[in-house]
């Protein structure tokens, strides 16, 4: 097990005594060399291969691993033209109108998980978030599987939808005094506002949302299952504050600073999710407050905020932490995350490693914020 560490040295090899023969040993091989030139090309590449077995069998085997995928990061092309996403309320009206009109699309497409008559592509996502994204929760695999599957839904809006712009965030931290009336919530240029009282109650404390280009959308799914229901936000109002705001302690300008300062890749993600992650869907309820939170096209704004702080994170220090990726590989799982890790989609797009999606500036993903 690697132990994870607050200082920069924990993502270094620690020589162990056999570390340390191995050293020596190249240090020898070194003098070797300079006696004698004519060194066959069998023996080095023999000598390598020692030198990386007694890596991985020193106590800094996981270390050296991602070493290893490191340097295969470095080699990949980076994207010579990168897309922009940006936050929701630079949008122009235009620009908002063509991303909701391309999540509508969604709708109307045939899902590509599902031969059932009537299940769209917009239902898909949801399908795969309840049913495979739940083992990333509280795992290394947090972030880097909702970067995928965020990519993947963005490729669907464009391929499928004709969507020209680039996905959304949005940026809650300007808005934690007063997220109930977050421009995100409007009705004329956002995606609609609270679930309706005096509708029909729907699922998780909400009700149907009435009002705004998803009024009374129907959804067939919720938390993996059949459940035929409307759209549902049911904002919970915090007594402690005036009535009528969602709570937004810990979306707050502080608490995001603070969470950006955390010095090791698990004790960010612990925090990031644990805190502003889950403080929005605990907040809106309804639809956003099951596994099947992609109903709520909400979700994909939440999630690139996220992303886009992983990505700030990731540029304080770039030469360490494109290839930090440290913690549990899956939730509830004793095995070490590792870059070679599988990100799976489910059928969805194909399934990729943990090192493909690292850096949003490759070829692959090709954009920034």
């Amino acid at each position: 097990m690697w132990p994870l560490k607050s200082d920069q040295s924990s993502y270094l090899p620690v020589e162990s005594e056999s570390g340390s023969e191995f050293k020596c040993e190249k240090q020898r091989n070194r003098r070797a060399r300079i006696i004698s030139v004519n060194i066959s090309v069998f023996t080095v590449v023999f000598i390598v291969a020692i030198c990386l077995t007694l890596g991985f069998a020193s106590g800094a085997g996981l270390v050296w691993r991602n070493r290893l995928t490191t340097n295969f990061r470095a080699t990949q092309t980076k994207c010579s033209s990168l897309r922009i996403r940006r936050e929701w309320r630079s949008l122009s009206i235009s620009e908002k109108e063509e991303y909701i009109t391309s999540v509508k699309c969604l709708t109307t497409k045939q899902s590509k998980l599902s031969k059932k008559a009537g299940d769209s592509l917009y239902n898909d996502f949801p399908y795969l978030h309840a049913t495979i994204g739940g083992y990333s929760h509280g795992a290394a695999a947090f972030l880097a599987w909702h970067r995928l599957f965020l990519h993947n839904y963005e490729t669907e809006l464009k391929n499928s939808c004709g969507y020209t712009g680039s996905l959304v965030y949005w940026d809650w931290s300007l808005d934690w005094e007063y997220l109930s009336i977050s421009p995100v919530f409007s009705n004329i240029t956002g995606f609609g506002g609270n679930g309706d009282a005096n509708a029909p109650k729907s699922v998780s404390d909400g009700h149907c949302v009435t009002d705004g280009p998803f009024a009374n959308l129907q959804l067939p799914l919720y938390e993996g299952d059949d459940h035929a229901h409307c759209l549902s936000r049911g904002f919970k109002f915090d007594q402690k504050i005036i009535h009528g705001k969602i709570s937004g302690e810990y979306v707050r300008p502080s608490v995001v600073e603070e969470i950006l300062s955390l010095p090791d890749y698990e004790s960010f993600f612990l925090a990031l999710e644990r805190h502003p992650h889950n403080a929005i869907p605990t907040g809106i309820r309804g639809d956003f407050m099951g596994f099947t939170a992609p109903n709520d096209p909400i979700f994909f704004l939440h999630h690139s905020q996220l992303d886009r702080l992983w990505w700030k994170w990731q540029k304080q220090n770039p030469v360490i932490r494109l290839s930090e990726y440290t913690g549990k590989s899956r939730n509830g799982s004793v095995e070490m995350a590792a870059m070679s890790d599988i990100l799976p989609m489910g059928g969805l797009a194909p399934d990729m490693t943990v090192s493909t999606v690292m850096d949003t500036e490759s070829e692959f993903l090709c954009y920034t914020y």
